[in-house]
């Protein structure tokens, strides 16, 4: 049994040959993705240059796995009752399917709310609020302000059960696109969150589907093509938990390093590792994920210089290198970092800054409280100090010389104490860029995308 998985991203198009009946990789290749004219131009060069290696020249597969980010993440507005708990919410719900939260409201929307979500324009909004049999005045409120909105609004319903029939109502007579689904909140502090993120997920597959050429691939797969950042997520959960036949690798954490967002991947509990601790806030999953935007290395790369410590007096010189490499690859995001020059030691530091600042942003955060019986703690986010193992996957990690230097941002900062990122991790990498391919081969050969996984994630050596 052979298979051929494909994952069109953004920028690339990336095929791995799979030998399912010797149990290994025979190949892999990208070429750029194609998207504004026919994603199947960079398909067909990906698949030309897969078969000019010896392995892989007679290969025919038997089944394809398809996924992709091709089209983008769908922007969505979320609209809820208490800004910390619908902003929680909409993000959890939007991880991993193929969305991003642009903007958060709570409460009754204003006229001026009204209009920015008019100028925002976006894919989708995730309306929810209220618990099940809570207030319902703030859910339907909110419900009339879109409905009088002047755009096709897509908009998902994961609020109140109790209003879901004046929302329909509401939605139906202004003919917008909704779908009501399951509170996202049913309780105080008890997060619901997938069938809202199902529903998203449905919406991305139909969006991307929409591509020149992606409908042409997916008659080519008996599987849906699902989102590029799911199929991360599935490869890292495999390997965390292991199959029925291997034990897993435990907790860790994946950091993927873009062109123009950095992504986190963590599978742990993160309950507090220290003592009088609390955990405050909602519950985190086990398997999460977070995209910063801002983190890119190219069409984001400014906003991770703006956002670089102060430089002491001696980093100065150096400081100015960064800037210009930084101003070089704005302008021309296809540039590529000589080796030994101080283009190389720029690239590697702003992307140990990236990982630095994405992993704070992941992990959770520890603060001080003062009661009557003396010093505690309270933790919000997750705790990742006992983390093992953090991975890069692709990207500037993959392609660097001394990815080491790279991933090492992940790691505890005795100068940031409240930060709660891994301890004393072992760094390892994706070497063969696998991670999204094996978690769509995970579907049909957990086993052996576990066991490809196991042998092609190797250690980072000191």
């Amino acid at each position: 049994m052979n298979y051929l998985t494909v994952d069109v991203g953004s920028t690339y198009t990336k095929l791995t040959a799979i030998d399912a009946t010797h149990r290994r990789i025979l190949g892999t290749a990208q070429s750029f993705t194609t998207i504004e004219s026919d994603v199947m131009q960079g398909f067909e060069r990906a698949l030309s240059l897969l078969r000019e290696q010896a392995e892989c020249r007679d290969f025919v597969w038997d089944e394809m796995l398809v996924c992709s980010s091709a089209a983008g993440g769908l922007k969505m507005v979320a609209l809820g009752l208490v800004p910390d708990l619908t902003a929680k919410a909409a993000r959890t719900a939007a991880s991993n399917a193929g969305a991003k939260v642009v903007k958060t409201y709570a409460y009754e929307i204003s006229r001026s709310e009204q209009q920015e979500i008019y100028d925002i324009n976006p894919d989708l909004v995730l309306l929810c609020g209220g618990t099940d049999g809570g207030n319902r005045e703030v859910i339907t409120a909110n419900a009339r302000r879109l409905a009088a909105i002047d755009r096709p609004l897509t908009i998902i319903v994961a609020g109140n059960k109790s209003a879901s029939d004046e929302i329909a109502a509401t939605f139906e007579a202004a003919g917008k696109s909704f779908v009501i689904t399951e509170n996202v909140m049913p309780q105080f502090n008890q997060l619901n969150i997938e069938p809202a993120r199902d529903a998203i997920r449905q919406l991305f597959i139909a969006r991307i589907i929409e591509a020149k050429g992606l409908n042409r691939l997916q008659a080519m797969s008996p599987h849906k093509i699902i989102p590029t950042p799911l199929a991360v997520l599935q490869a890292c959960e495999l390997l965390s938990r292991g199959t029925a036949e291997r034990a897993g690798w435990g907790d860790l954490m994946a950091v993927d390093i873009g062109g123009a967002t950095t992504d986190v991947y963590s599978m742990a509990a993160g309950l507090p590792t220290t003592e009088n601790t609390m955990l405050k806030g909602l519950p985190e999953p086990w398997a999460k994920r977070t995209v910063e935007g801002d983190l890119g290395m190219r069409y984001s790369l400014q906003h991770v210089y703006d956002q670089l410590p102060p430089a002491m007096p001696a980093e100065q010189e150096f400081r100015s290198k960064v800037e210009q490499w930084v101003k070089l690859c704005t302008t021309s995001p296809d540039t590529l970092a000589q080796p030994d020059t101080e283009q190389e030691r720029a690239e590697e530091y702003l992307g140990e800054m990236a990982v630095r600042m994405a992993v704070e942003r992941h992990a959770g955060r520890i603060a001080d409280v003062y009661t009557p019986l003396g010093l505690m703690h309270t933790l919000e986010g997750k705790d990742l100090m006992a983390v093992q193992t953090v991975i890069g996957i692709g990207g500037v990690i993959r392609s660097s010389r001394h990815p080491r230097e790279i991933l090492k941002g992940c790691r505890y900062d005795v100068m940031n104490p409240a930060s709660t990122r891994p301890r004393e991790p072992r760094l390892m990498i994706d070497g063969k860029y696998i991670f999204a391919s094996m978690g769509l081969l995970s579907a049909v050969e957990q086993e052996l995308a576990f066991e490809l996984l196991d042998a092609h994630t190797t250690h980072l050596e000191e």
